[in-house]
């Protein structure tokens, strides 16, 4: 299950949330964001229950872009205990990505 994140609900579903965050920063009109989503959407199945999956639109949502210093998309967001502890900029294979979550899971603290 893919999450839709806002600025109203950032804290509670990802800086909050008990387990690991993957945030997808994106934008409709952006063709490698759009060549990505298949992977994140695999990624959000794959891992139901282990990490939770969200999707942030950087046109509507600018104040969540630049509190993680987005500067470029897509922009991949690894969020665990409340922090960013790993980022991807930009269209990358799909092993890469499932990479840096299974890095993520497996990390301690």
């Amino acid at each position: 299950m893919e999450y839709k994140f806002d600025k109203d609900n950032f804290q509670s579903e990802a800086l909050d949330s008990s387990i690991p965050v993957l945030v997808d920063f994106y934008a409709d009109w952006c063709g490698p964001c759009q060549f990505m989503m298949p992977t994140v959407k695999d990624l959000a199945d794959q891992y139901e229950g282990r990490i939770k999956v969200g999707k942030v639109n950087v046109d509507e949502q600018p104040e969540l872009a630049s509190q993680f210093n987005v500067r470029s998309i897509p922009f991949f967001a690894l969020i665990k205990d409340g922090k960013m502890v790993d980022s991807v900029l930009g269209a990358i294979a799909p092993e890469v990505l499932k990479g840096k979550v299974d890095a993520l899971l497996s990390s301690k603290g």
